[in-house]
């Protein structure tokens, strides 16, 4: 019990150290020569806007990424269950239809509420 305490103790001070160490290297070897231009906003290849941020962006984009995150875990649920289908039986293939199914359901929806249409 205690070996396992020194060796987690070591691990985390080493750990620690590591970090300590990149940021104190980062402090010293980093350029101090700030300019408009290194200070400007700057994401994704645009430059910055000037003028009010609080602008009106569609309610499509966020349904649009929401729908994104639920079929993505659709695959998180769906590797799995690939994965050990040989073992499962009937029941459990009629299970992940009937999620497929209720998936497929939603996205039939959301399509002909027109929310996949990018413009």
């Amino acid at each position: 019990m205690v070996s396992e305490i020194i060796y987690f103790s070591v691990f985390v001070a080493i750990g620690i150290t590591i970090v300590a160490i990149a940021i104190g290297l980062a402090k010293v070897l980093a350029t101090k020569k700030p300019s408009e231009a290194k200070c400007e906003v700057y994401e994704c290849g645009i430059g910055g806007v000037t003028g009010d941020p609080r602008i009106q962006i569609k309610m499509r984009y966020y349904i649009f990424g929401l729908l994104l995150i639920i079929f993505d875990v659709e695959m998180i649920f769906l590797f799995p269950w690939a994965v050990v289908f040989n073992s499962l039986g009937l029941f459990a293939f009629i299970e992940m239809l009937i999620f497929i199914a209720i998936l497929l359901l939603g996205l039939l929806y959301a399509w002909r509420k027109g929310v996949l249409k990018w413009v």
